[in-house]
């Protein structure tokens, strides 16, 4: 490289992007030449954010002496990839200053800068202090412990942070502080401002698997989380309205340290169930819960509560022992979702908020989780699913009304409407 281009290169970090050939998308370019010390990246899959951070990790490398730079990925798999993208710059470039150590985790040059790829592990990346540049790849699905073990790397040195991802629902870190106003620059980049990728793929992503799923992956909303297992519970969920009249039923979910759960509602004449009631709260006893739960709705509890049961028996409650097969329960709520036979209406907050976020393993969690749904924000939806599986274990029938009977002879015969009076 000329003094020429490494001037050019120090002035302006998107001539990485021409050593490969290619121009840097406006967005890009606005990444590479920001002055901000955290930013905020939320972007669609696939838009080119994992390599513009390489080419600004290996630019922050080469322009400053002495600068630390760090990878933190959910995994040292994704960390890894991370740093490929960075090799692949820096061999482009003609390899400007030489190196002093390089493997497939660290980059060392001869002016004392170091890139290192971690693993996401919290207990094995707390000793690196004087970070200059620290780049959270996958940051929505970084663990908060993870995310605040690595936030005092920068105490000192003052480094710059950027994380950049595709959203992973309404949870975690990276949700708040984009949802937040704290003092970040934030930039989102779906994938209409990405010109790679077709407008074809999208319309068959959406048809294949669902516009939540092609919404969170590259419309960049928080909305949903990958293998939901109520991918579409918002269908169920209406405004505040009139409920109507029929039987009233309620399902619980038994904690203490966990939350306690109740929701309740109406099962009206045509077997719609609508929720308009909801009960929730950790550390909190039983009898307090009891002083305000309706004594007038026949309830679906946790089986494993024999004793909550039975306390609220004696307290005047009507209940029974819900079912609690996991997969048949899910399977029933999921029916009425789709057939349109559950209402939820905007007091179950706790209801609306687990949908959200109740999700399956992915492929790498199954080993430790196995097949069923994480055990975590599920607790107002097991309240449901008790209810539901129960009242819906034989094939549920719509009410009819029955057809008018006719009147017999003798009805007719007594019925004065039905004389001609002589005249």
């Amino acid at each position: 490289m000329s003094i020429s281009d490494a001037l050019a290169l120090a002035l302006d970090p998107a001539c990485i992007f021409l050593s490969q050939g290619l121009i840097a998308d406006p967005w890009q370019r606005d990444i590479l030449l920001s002055q901000r010390s955290h930013v905020l990246l939320n972007c669609s899959r696939q838009s080119g954010k994992s390599t513009v951070v390489a080419a600004l990790a290996l630019h922050q490398a080469l322009i400053t002496p002495q600068s630390l730079v760090l990878l933190v990925a959910p995994a040292q798999r994704q960390s890894h990839e991370l740093f490929r993208k960075v090799l692949r710059w820096y061999h482009a470039l003609g390899e400007t200053l030489p190196s002093r150590r390089a493997s497939a985790s660290e980059l060392e040059l001869t002016n004392g800068s170091r890139i290192i790829a971690l693993p996401g592990v919290e207990r094995t990346i707390r000793s690196y202090s004087g970070v200059s540049l620290l780049i959270i790849d996958e940051a929505a699905r970084v663990p908060d412990d993870l995310y605040r073990s690595v936030r005092p790397m920068l105490a000192v040195s003052r480094g710059r942070l950027i994380a950049l991802s595709t959203p992973f629902g309404q949870q975690g870190w990276f949700y708040r502080e984009w949802s937040g106003d704290g003092p970040w620059q934030r930039l989102q980049i779906t994938w209409k401002e990405c010109p790679r990728i077709d407008p074809a793929l999208i319309a068959e992503d959406t048809r294949s698997l669902g516009q939540a799923w092609v919404d969170q992956e590259y419309g960049c909303l928080f909305t949903a989380l990958e293998g939901l297992v109520y991918p579409e519970f918002a269908r169920a969920c209406v405004p505040e309205q009139p409920v109507p009249e029929g039987r009233k039923l309620g399902g619980i979910d038994f904690g203490w340290r966990n939350p306690f759960a109740a929701v309740w509602g109406v099962l009206d004449r045509d077997d719609v169930l609508w929720l308009h009631g909801e009960r929730y709260g950790s550390a909190i006893p039983l009898s307090e819960h009891a002083a305000v739960l309706p004594k007038d709705v026949f309830w679906h509890a946790d089986p494993a509560g024999r004793t909550e049961i039975e306390e609220l028996r004696c307290r005047g409650f009507n209940l029974c022992k819900g079912h609690n097969d996991i997969r048949s329960g899910i399977a029933a709520v999921s029916a009425r979702i789709r057939q349109d036979a559950l209402k939820v209406l905007p007091a179950c907050v706790n209801l609306i908020k687990e949908s959200r976020l109740y999700r399956y393993p992915s492929p790498q969690e199954r080993e430790q989780f196995g097949e069923n749904p994480i055990d975590r924000h599920n607790h107002a939806l097991a309240a449901l699913r008790y209810l539901v599986a129960t009242i819906d274990r034989r094939p549920r029938v719509p009410h009819v009304e029955p057809p008018a009977k006719k009147p017999t002879f003798w009805q007719r015969l007594h019925d004065e409407r039905l004389w001609t009076p002589l005249r």
